[in-house]
């Protein structure tokens, strides 16, 4: 545990791209060969403005990378934080309750506010208004919304005491974990079950892209399940049921546009429509 803690306290820049690079090919492959859904689409047409917002995502965390590690040697050096004022503690049980505790507020709670809050569901509308939900809508965000994301990691940084060999950890998992459960890939459905009972499986994350509420209010984790169970945002849906978008921006060739997408968020305020108002 040590050997990985060190190593993602100075992971290069190319490891780091590697990482990304690397799970959007596996997933892109994979997705051909298990779909879940058998798209009728050309998948490099969908992925366009999917790329274009990752590789915004990436240069915003990467110029905004320092804020991180000025926090992080701040909280290391003065002791502070959630996991500083806990008991000591095995190093592997420290990584893992850093890595749980960044994913609440980096993820999680991140996403609820996003959702509850007006304009931050419009911009982060972006990433809901794809209709063929697949590896590459995995970090389909608004550049807004990648600096709204950004700061809430920061936050968690701070309040919870993790040293930059963690975030970094988090990060490339975070990164890692979005990529996996987006990805258009048919599990065994039990398999699939079993999985999220600790961590967000893909027909689990789903779920939460369904174009109706309140099923797009619920499955806001990114690493663990373990945040929507306690605070009581888990649904379940038969995957066979998903229907992706949002049927309030139900246009999906000015869904793929990236003009549009970049527009999207200034739009009126719209929420997806309750089923049980149906």
């Amino acid at each position: 545990m040590e050997a990985i803690v060190n190593y993602f306290e100075t992971i290069p820049s190319l490891h780091r791209s590697i990482i990304l690079i690397g799970g959007i090919t596996f997933f892109w492959l994979l997705e051909g060969a298990l779909p879940l859904f058998n798209f009728n689409y050309k998948k490099w047409k969908h992925a366009i403005p999917n790329l274009f917002f990752t590789g915004t995502t990436v240069i915003i965390n990467f110029a905004l990378a320092f804020l991180l590690l000025q926090t992080a040697d701040w909280v290391q050096a003065n002791d502070f934080g959630i996991i500083h004022w806990l008991p000591e503690m095995p190093l592997w049980l420290y990584v893992v309750l850093g890595v749980l505790l960044l994913d609440f507020f980096g993820a999680y709670l991140a996403h609820l506010v996003e959702h509850r809050v007006k304009l931050l569901w419009m911009v982060h509308l972006v990433h809901h208004t794809d209709h063929k939900v697949d590896t590459t809508t995995a970090n389909r965000h608004h550049p807004l919304e990648s600096l709204i994301r950004f700061s809430f990691t920061l936050f968690g940084v701070f309040i919870v005491g993790t040293p930059i060999g963690i975030v970094m950890l988090y990060q490339s998992m975070s990164l890692v974990f979005a990529q996996f459960t987006h990805a258009n890939i048919k599990m065994n459905k039990r398999v699939d079950k079993l999985l999220s009972y600790l961590i967000v499986s893909p027909d689990m994350h789903k779920v939460h892209h369904h174009n109706l509420l309140p099923y797009t209010d619920s499955n806001y984790g990114n690493i663990f399940s373990i945040w929507d169970r306690i605070f009581g945002t888990y649904l379940y849906m038969d995957r066979e049921e998903i229907v992706y978008g949002v049927d309030t921006f139900p246009d999906e060739a000015t869904n793929s546009s990236l003009k549009e997408l970049l527009k999207q968020p200034f739009q009126g305020y719209r929420k997806p429509t309750n089923i049980d108002s149906l």
